[in-house]
């Protein structure tokens, strides 16, 4: 099936990471999803032996993360980068800004009408371009980027959790629950 829409961006503060384990804040929504890039980066290698390729190493290195959504709003780019408000209520850019590692969940819908689910485990936001444009006779709208890279958690490896709806063996619960809290099973 193909892939004919997406929806429910989701994130989830990492609140702690140790030897025990990874633990998540309370997943939010954060804007009207318009589209996704996941860009998986893979680093292969290959070993030449008796004069042709014997092996092929491949080792994982990041994901590139790049969403368009309807707006920004001042709140998600406070929560996904680590900024502050003064007194005033006014948030005011510094380059010391150190921005947190999120959980990011999405669903994209098929053309069965089931949806995919995805979370992609740890991950850091940052600074993207801005475009303005004046208004002129006709309505033009001005979507926003979100960029991001994403990493395997240092403790057991795992960068990303994903399922189909009409997956079978899937257990009670899955879905329904699916960002309601970072799906995180062994």
């Amino acid at each position: 099936m193909a892939l004919v829409g997406l929806d429910s961006v989701y994130v989830a503060q990492i609140t702690k990471e140790d030897a025990t384990g990874t633990t998540y804040a309370t997943p939010v929504k954060i804007a009207n999803a318009i589209d996704a890039k996941v860009t998986p980066s893979v680093d292969t290698q290959s070993i030449f032996a008796d004069d042709s390729v014997a092996e092929l190493i491949s080792v994982f290195s990041q994901v590139d993360v790049e969403f368009t959504i309807a707006e920004l709003s001042n709140a998600t780019y406070q929560l996904l980068l680590g900024k502050t408000k003064n007194s005033e209520g006014v948030i005011v850019d510094s380059a010391d800004d150190i921005a947190p590692y999120f959980a990011l969940g999405f669903r994209a819908k098929k053309s069965d009408g089931s949806y995919r689910y995805v979370w992609l485990y740890k991950g850091k936001f940052e600074l993207v371009e801005e475009s303005f444009q004046t208004q002129a006779d006709k309505a033009d709208y001005q979507t926003q980027p979100i960029k991001g890279t994403f990493v395997k958690r240092p403790l057991d490896g795992k960068w990303r959790a994903k399922v189909d709806s009409n997956d079978t063996g899937l257990a009670t619960g899955v879905i329904s629950g699916w960002f309601t809290k970072v799906y995180d099973k062994a």
